[in-house]
């Protein structure tokens, strides 16, 4: 019997390899996912690109040599690495008075640190289904958005605004000044998903596979929503689970509109 041994997938992500290329690849604005600089670098040439990430508001991580001796499969990396994202992001400042100007009422999706990224690919896929007018994430402690996270969404990751955060407890107080209601959904809720108001404007939070929302946002949420459940185990998948809310949502809001 012959046995064949199981390749791994290979990592689709597009990567910039230098510290010049990155440089270049940002004042053209592509828009940078993950940015890796090697411990201890220090030159000219990098000192000109942590000025341009400082401008740009850019996060990156310092990492052992060999995390970019793995990444670069023998590039000449010099010290940096960068992956480039596959959508354009938006600032949720920006983008949610155009939402209420063409006369919608926002239905946000905020997401504290998904890290599954095809968990946030079926995610996406719900909210572009459910019309959700964005989706806010963190600019750290969230999933990387490529190949696998566009395909697995089916293409709606190039459909649905994108925002990307530096401060998720500034975004959730500028939302709330803003008039929108925070729903956090999470099974520590005190109402069930049913008999919650979802039909005005609103941003729903939904949290990480392991540790559910984190207690920052909790707090600072209107309204804890759950999903009531019969079985023995205590917690759906978190993209089931937003999918679930999200559609209760638009049947809640498709009612209003036809009484």
């Amino acid at each position: 019997m012959t046995h064949y041994r199981q390749e791994r997938p290979k990592d689709t992500t597009d990567y910039i390899y230098g510290t010049r290329a990155v440089v270049e690849a940002i004042r053209a604005g592509r828009e940078i996912d993950r940015l890796y600089v090697q411990q201890g670098l220090s030159n000219e040439l990098f000192h000109e690109l942590r000025e341009l990430l400082r401008e740009r508001e850019i996060m990156y991580q310092f990492v052992p040599q060999e995390k970019l001796r793995r990444l670069a499969s023998g590039k000449n990396h010099q010290g940096v690495v960068a992956s480039i994202s596959p959508v354009s992001y938006q600032q949720i400042e920006d983008l949610l008075p155009t939402i209420f100007e063409s006369g919608r009422t926002p239905l946000l999706l905020l997401l504290d640190r998904i890290t599954d990224v095809r968990n946030f690919g079926a995610i996406s896929r719900s909210a572009e289904c459910a019309g959700v007018d964005a989706i806010i994430i963190p600019s750290r402690g969230a999933a990387q958005i490529n190949s696998d996270a566009v395909k697995t969404s089916a293409g709606a990751l190039h459909k649905i605004p994108i925002c990307r955060e530096h401060n998720l407890k500034t975004t959730i107080e500028f939302l709330k000044e803003s008039g929108v209601k925070i729903a956090a959904c999470t099974e520590k809720g005190a109402t069930d998903h049913f008999s919650s108001d979802l039909t005005g404007p609103l941003c729903i939070v939904m949290g990480s596979e392991e540790d559910g929302i984190s207690g920052e946002y909790l707090k600072r949420a209107d309204v804890r929503v759950k999903i009531p459940m019969l079985g023995t185990i205590e917690s759906l998948n978190v993209s089931v689970a937003t999918g679930i809310i999200l559609f209760e949502t638009l049947r809640q809001r498709s009612s209003t509109a036809n009484t």
